[in-house]
């Protein structure tokens, strides 16, 4: 399976797929900021990278079809979401429809959007987590292949709980590219996902301390 990774900043969910020496080509990692440092990471790891600055294009749909285009030269299979922070117009999702995966820092669809962890903890949960979900145009929402969820301890704060839930990320991302991969991943007309041949073993929920 070829992907295509795309990313904003410093490329922890990157890192955590090359590490996880999944059964894919990582052909190229792509991020809408010249600076960030996944870029270096990639670099580093052989891979192809391009830094295509948004702030560069007049509007949404003018950088969305540029980065399509960039995209599509690699002829992907797939297109992964790894810390990209930015809004997608429609006609990039539905480009993409079947083909693009996101991790998203909360338990959709509670919190979509942004400052989730700030937003959990104001609302007093006692669970939180992160989702790996099929992209729809929707903002955060689309089918579901895995959630990690974590305690929300007393103490917490903003940047504690979302250094537990960037650890449950870098377990339930790799693993959600692995199923993909290997053809398990099937989504209902009803937009359930379910896990082809799954055993007692797997689970779609994972707890993390």
């Amino acid at each position: 399976m070829k992907l295509v990774v795309l990313i904003s900043g410093r490329g922890s969910n990157l890192n955590a797929i090359l590490d996880a020496a999944l059964p894919v080509e990582i052909a190229a990692v792509i991020s809408n900021r010249p600076t960030a440092d996944g870029l270096t990471l990639a670099r580093r790891r052989g891979i192809a990278t391009h830094a295509l600055d948004h702030t560069q294009y007049p509007n949404r749909a003018d950088f969305d079809a540029a980065l399509m285009a960039l995209i599509d030269n690699y002829q992907p299979d797939g297109v992964v979401l790894a810390g990209y922070m930015r809004i997608l117009t429609d006609a990039f999702v539905e480009h993409y429809s079947g083909r693009l995966i996101n991790i998203h820092p909360s338990l959709l669809p509670s919190f979509p959007g942004i400052h989730t962890h700030a937003r959990a903890l104001a609302e007093g949960v006692r669970v939180h987590g992160c989702t790996v979900h099929f992209v729809t145009p929707q903002l955060d929402h689309g089918p579901i292949i895995v959630q990690a969820a974590v305690p929300v301890r007393a103490d917490d704060t903003p940047d504690s709980l979302a250094a537990r839930v960037l650890a449950a990320e870098h377990q339930v991302l790799p693993q959600a590219i692995r199923w993909w991969a290997a053809g398990r991943l099937v989504v209902q007309n009803d937009g359930r996902v379910n896990l082809r041949d799954a055993d007692g073993s797997e689970q779609a929920l994972l707890i993390y301390g």
